[in-house]
C-alpha cells in the first residue's frame, strides 16, 4: 500500500547512531571554544555544585537550542534526539581535558550518564536557580519597579563580558557607539504585567554596540516599566563591561534618554573612565520646543539630503538650528552647551488634512503649522560639533540596526518565547539568548565575514547550520561526513581555518 498520494516513501535508518540535521553547528563549537565560552561560564557561575550537569553543560546546550532553531525548553529533547551532533558535544566536552578531569567530569554523575543534553526537567530546575522570592513583592500592576538582579544573573552579564572581550581582541576598536532601545517581548504568562501597548509584556532595555554589532548589556524588565526608567544606572552598568581599549563612547537613544540625568552625565564629562561621552538623543517636542521652532526664520530652514548611489536626494524633509534653551541647561556658568535640531516633513496631503481642522483625529507624532502648511515635526539635542545634518543621520543609523537587532532576538532567537512566569527564570533566559545572540555576530563578523555579516540568522541556518551529515569515528577521531559537491562544504572548511587562526592569535 503506498504511505501517501505522491511517489515517495519514508523508511527509517538501519541504524539509529550517527545522523545529524545540523551539520553546520559544529562550527559554533568551535568558535565558543576558542572564546572560552565554557570557561567563561564554569568561572563566573557556581549554581550547580559538585553533582550533575556543570553550569556549562547546562547552558552551551541552550545556546546552541537557540542558535539551531529551538525556542522553549521542551525543544532541548529534538537536540538530544539528533544522535550525530550530541556525539560531537559529548567529544567537545571533554576535549583537551587531562585524564584526572575526565574523569572527575564523569564523576559528577551518581548513575551512568544518558543523555549528552540536559533534559527539560533538568534546565527548569538550573533556571530556578536565579528565582529570588522577593522579587514578588516589588512588581506590581501600576508601579514601576526592577527587582534586584540575582547573583546567578549577574554571573551571566560577566559571561557576556568575556565575549565583548574577545571581540575586541581580534578586532580591536577604540570607539564605541552605544544604542539604548527597549522592545516589548509579548507573553501569555498570568504573572506578567501590561505595556502601554495595553498587552502583557516584558520589556528589556538594550545596549547595542554598532561597531562590533553586539549586545554589551540588556536589562530585563516588566512590561509596565517604561522605556526610559533610570537609563542613566543602565548606561553606566553598560559602561563597565566595554573591554581595555575603547577610549572615546557615543550615546544614541530616542526620546526616551531625553532626561536631564542623562545629558549632564554625558555632556559634563562625569564618567571617570570614558569622561566627556557624545551623543543625540531625541527630544520631547514641547511647548517651548515649538515655539522656538516657530521663530525659525524660513530661509534657516535646509533640505535634509540623503546620498542614494552616489547622489544626493531631497528626501522632503528639512532642518534647522533651533534657539532652544530649558532652564535646566544653564544653571551654572560652567554647564556644557547642548545643540537642539528640528527636523520638519510637510503632509502629503495638505488639503484633506487642514480642511479637517478642529475634527482632526489625534496623531501619534507632533505636529505643527509654517505658512498655512502642517508639518510632522521633531526634535534633537546633541552634544557634537558636526554639521546638522550629519548629525541627524547619524542619530538615525541606530534605527534600522537597533530593530533589526530585536527581530533577531525574538524572532530568529528564543528570546520571543519566556518559559516560565518567574521573572527571575525569564531574565536568565533572556540573557543566555544574548550569548547565542553574541556568539552569532562573532560567527558573522570574524569568521564568515564577507556578504555573511548582513545575513539575519534564518538565512544562515537554512545554508550553513541545517546541513544533513553522518557522524563516522575513524582512527579515533570523528568526522562529519556531509554531501557531496555541497556549496556550503568550502564554507564550512574555510570557517575552521579562520577559527584556528583565531585560537592561535598572539594574546594581548
Amino acid at each position: 500500500m503506498p504511505q501517501g498520494i505522491l511517489p515517495y516513501k519514508y523508511e527509517e535508518e538501519k541504524t539509529t547512531s550517527g545522523m545529524t540535521a545540523l551539520g553546520g553547528l559544529p562550527t559554533y563549537l568551535d568558535l565558543a571554544y576558542v572564546a572560552g565560552l565554557s570557561d567563561s561560564i564554569d568561572r563566573h557561575l557556581h549554581i550547580r555544585g559538585e553533582q550533575g550537569y556543570s553550569d556549562s553543560q547546562i547552558i552551551l546546550p541552550i545556546v546552541l537550542l537557540n542558535l539551531a532553531g529551538g525556542d522553549c525548553v521542551e525543544d532541548l529533547r529534538r537536540l538530544e534526539d539528533d544522535q550525530g551532533f550530541s556525539k560531537i558535544l559529548y567529544r567537545v566536552e571533554t576535549h583537551g581535558l587531562p585524564r584526572q578531569q575526565r574523569r572527575a567530569l564523569e564523576r559528577r554523575f551518581r548513575k551512568e550518564r544518558r543523555r549528552v543534553v540536559p533534559s527539560p526537567s533538568s534546565v527548569f530546575r538550573y533556571l530556578a536557580g536565579f528565582h529570588q522570592e522577593e522579587e514578588g513583592g516589588s512588581r506590581q500592576a501600576g508601579k514601576a519597579s526592577i527587582p534586584k538582579p540575582h547573583e546567578n544573573l549577574v554571573g551571566l552579564y560577566r559571561v557576556n563580558g568575556d565575549l565583548l572581550a574577545f571581540a575586541q581582541k581580534h578586532s580591536p576598536t577604540s570607539s564605541a557607539t552605544l544604542d539604548l532601545d527597549a522592545t516589548l517581548v509579548e507573553t501569555t504568562k498570568k504573572e506578567a504585567l501590561y505595556s502601554y501597548k495595553h498587552y502583557k509584556a516584558y520589556q528589556p532595555l538594550n545596549v547595542y554596540w554598532a561597531e562590533q554589532e553586539l549586545l554589551v548589556y540588556s536589562e530585563f524588565r516588566d512590561g509596565n516599566v517604561p522605556a526610559g526608567y533610570e537609563n542613566l544606572r543602565v548606561l553606566q552598568e553598560a559602561l563597565t563591561f566595554l573591554p581595555n581599549g575603547v577610549e572615546q563612547v557615543y550615546v544614541r537613544s530616542d526620546t526616551a534618554g531625553y532626561q536631564r540625568e542623562i545629558l549632564q552625565y554625558c555632556a559634563g564629562g562625569e564618567d571617570q573612565r570614558f569622561g566627556r561621552i557624545a551623543f543625540a538623543i531625541g527630544t520631547d517636542v514641547t511647548k517651548a520646543f515649538k515655539e522656538a521652532a516657530a521663530e525659525v526664520e524660513e530661509t534657516d530652514w535646509r533640505p535634509l539630503l540623503k546620498e542614494i548611489h552616489g547622489q544626493m536626494v531631497d528626501t522632503g524633509q528639512e532642518w534647522a538650528e533651533v534657539c532652544y534653551v530649558p532652564n535646566w541647561t544653564v544653571q551654572k556658568n560652567t554647564s556644557p552647551e547642548y545643540r537642539f535640531l528640528a527636523i520638519r516633513e510637510p503632509f502629503r496631503d495638505q488639503l484633506t488634512l487642514t480642511d479637517l481642522g478642529a475634527a482632526q483625529p489625534s496623531l501619534p507624532f507632533p505636529t505643527m503649522d509654517f505658512n498655512q502648511k502642517r508639518y510632522k515635526v521633531f526634535g534633537l539635542v546633541t552634544n557634537r560639533d558636526l554639521p546638522g545634518d550629519e548629525i541627524i543621520w547619524w542619530h538615525r543609523a541606530r534605527c534600522g540596526k537597533s530593530e533589526e537587532a530585536h527581530g533577531v532576538m525574538k524572532e530568529d532567537l528564543a528570546g520571543g518565547q519566556l518559559p516560565s512566569g518567574s521573572f527571575g527564570e525569564n531574565a536568565a533566559w533572556w540573557a543566555i539568548m544574548i550569548l547565542a545572540f553574541n556568539l552569532n555576530s562573532l560567527m558573522k563578523g570574524l569568521v564568515l565575514q564577507g556578504d555573511w555579516i548582513s545575513k539575519r540568522l534564518k538565512a544562515i541556518r537554512f545554508s550553513l547550520i541545517n546541513l544533513p551529515g553522518r557522524i563516522i569515528k575513524r582512527a579515533g577521531a570523528l568526522i562529519i561526513r556531509l554531501t557531496a559537491a555541497h556549496s556550503s562544504n568550502a564554507i564550512l572548511l574555510a570557517a575552521r581555518r579562520r577559527i584556528m587562526s583565531l585560537a592561535q592569535a598572539p594574546s594581548g
